[in-house]
């Protein structure tokens, strides 16, 4: 009988919580797993959902970094009536057939304004007949809450219905107790995966890329500053200033406003669309600037590409930051703060990054495929 597995994810500005929750389902999928991949948002176009089954849950995000509304795409804020009809589908989906593993991506240690769905869809499946196997999915760096009892929550909640806590990163890098100060009292449901590479991506041959200075902003949507001064600091660099400037607008980006960059690009810089070449790019460029999201810190730390992080930092968002330092620490890159970032510091940046050693980072990487080992270790253990 086939093993059958639910994943749910929500992403709300970036995409790093999409590209991981299908990059794990994919290495289960591998291993002979049948795997539903329940998406609260819309999904990025570059991703590449084969092998798996996607249901297309009514779409929600975050229209800014503050994080305290949910908005559909059209930006109609959401009310009692779609949060009804939200978990009416995610029920039904999860009920379709009998699931041996439900895997939720980032809650109970994190998305609490969904506490109205997915404290629903636990409950629903720890009362079951025959109750699925229960894990969670987080990266390396969780964001600190203001107040501690919030935090202690999702202890709680972990232990009152979770089997299995996964944490994408390599505990010599980074560790749950960094971000997260209740993590002795889930220890024992704590598994350190290594970190998961993106999801299955287009390579390129071509030599787009070679000794050019990269920036990308993931989805874009909170990389205005970033962006503004990418757009004029190749002319103020006194070591990058002869390469190509190849900036890479997130699809979270408007059209209008991509055009805007594109036409405003001075000679020597190209911009377009977000690729999905995106970690081909990287190997052959001679500088990276970016923001310090998993996925790209992840790409960067596989490529060894000397980089410029400007880490996302809005409201009260800590988990670039802390990222962005835990690399600079480890002499993997140079830190701009993004609140006033002008094109003179990020050409500083630039031309300090380069005297950066240019070797892979000697992190764990392989975490979907040891998660996807880990989870059906524990499907054995529990169902034979």
């Amino acid at each position: 009988m086939t093993t059958s597995a639910f994943i749910h994810v929500q992403h709300l500005l970036g995409t790093g919580h999409a590209v991981r929750a299908t990059r794990l389902g994919q290495a289960l999928a591998a291993r002979g797993v049948d795997v539903t991949l329940a998406t609260g948002n819309l999904l990025p176009p570059t991703l590449d959902t084969s092998g798996l089954t996607v249901v297309d849950l009514p779409p929600v995000r975050s229209p800014d970094a503050v994080f305290n509304r949910l908005v559909t795409p059209d930006g109609t804020e959401i009310d009692a009536n779609w949060r009804a009809a939200r978990v009416k589908a995610t029920l039904t989906a999860f009920s379709a057939k009998p699931y041996d593993l439900l895997l939720t991506e980032t809650y109970p240690f994190g998305r609490r304004m969904f506490e109205f769905e997915l404290g629903k869809l636990v409950e629903t499946a720890k009362s079951s007949a025959r109750p699925p196997l229960m894990a969670t999915s987080i990266r390396d760096i969780l964001v600190r809450k203001q107040e501690l009892w919030k935090e202690e929550w999702m202890a709680d909640k972990a232990l009152a219905f979770y089997d299995r806590v996964l944490v994408h990163s390599d505990p010599a890098f980074v560790q749950l107790s960094d971000s997260f100060p209740f993590a002795d009292k889930i220890d024992h449901l704590v598994r350190y995966t290594g970190y998961v590479g993106g999801a299955a991506r287009a390579s390129s041959t071509g030599h787009d890329g070679m000794d050019e200075v990269v920036i990308s902003c993931g989805g874009g949507a909170v990389a205005r500053g970033l962006l503004e001064a990418a757009l004029v600091a190749r002319t103020l660099s006194a070591v990058c200033g002869d390469a190509t400037w190849r900036i890479l607008v997130g699809h979270d980006i408007s059209e209008e406003a991509f055009l805007n960059y594109r036409n405003r690009a001075g000679d020597g810089v190209i911009v377009e669309r977000a690729r999905p070449d995106f970690p081909d790019l990287l190997k052959r460029a001679k500088l990276s600037i970016s923001q310090a999201g998993y996925n790209t810190v992840l790409d960067l730390l596989i490529a060894g590409t000397p980089s410029v992080l400007v880490p996302f930092a809005q409201a009260k968002e800590t988990e670039q930051s802390q990222r962005a330092e835990a690399l600079a620490k480890h002499g993997r890159a140079v830190v701009v703060a993004e609140d006033g970032i002008t094109p003179a510091q990020l050409a500083e940046a630039a031309d300090a990054a380069l005297a950066l050693p240019r070797e892979s980072a000697e992190v764990r990487l392989g975490g979907a495929e040891t998660s996807a080992d880990i989870l059906l270790a524990d499907l054995k253990e529990r169902f034979g």
